[in-house]
């Protein structure tokens, strides 16, 4: 059987345009589960309307971050679009957060946002870039 180029995938030629809003709706459910993550630790109750207010900050962040790196035709990529999507989703939740006052932005706060959004965005990235080696490989 020959390898037809259609078939081929490289990092640097992702497999379809819908993989790129499969990607962000699945970066989407990860910041969410950041923010359950966070309202069961603090024994937060406010249901699914608060659980997505709380969210929305991180949200508007990813989607911004997410626009501004050509997320379109990077969504596979660590670095450096990975990392400036999360840096980038953190600062305006942050930001976002601040300004809504919804509980301000300490010090903690960020540290744990930077961490296990950190780990979920780029953890994502990187399975993602394996996936897309490992289908080209074959």
């Amino acid at each position: 059987m020959t390898d037809s180029p259609t078939r081929r995938h490289s990092p640097a030629s992702p497999p379809s345009p819908l993989w790129a809003a499969t990607a962000l709706a699945v970066d989407a459910v990860l910041v969410v589960v950041f923010v359950a993550l966070g309202q069961d630790q603090h024994t937060t109750d406010r249901g699914l309307g608060g659980l997505l207010a709380t969210a929305l900050p991180f949200l508007l962040g990813l989607v911004a971050a997410t626009v501004l790196t050509a997320g379109h035709r990077t969504w596979h990529r660590v670095w450096p679009h990975g990392v400036a999507v999360w840096l980038g989703t953190v600062a305006v939740g942050m930001a976002l957060r601040v300004l809504w006052d919804q509980g301000g932005a300490p010090l903690s706060f960020v540290l744990v946002a930077l961490g296990v959004l950190g780990v979920f965005l780029l953890g994502r990235r990187a399975v993602t870039a394996w996936v897309i080696r490992r289908r080209a490989s074959v």
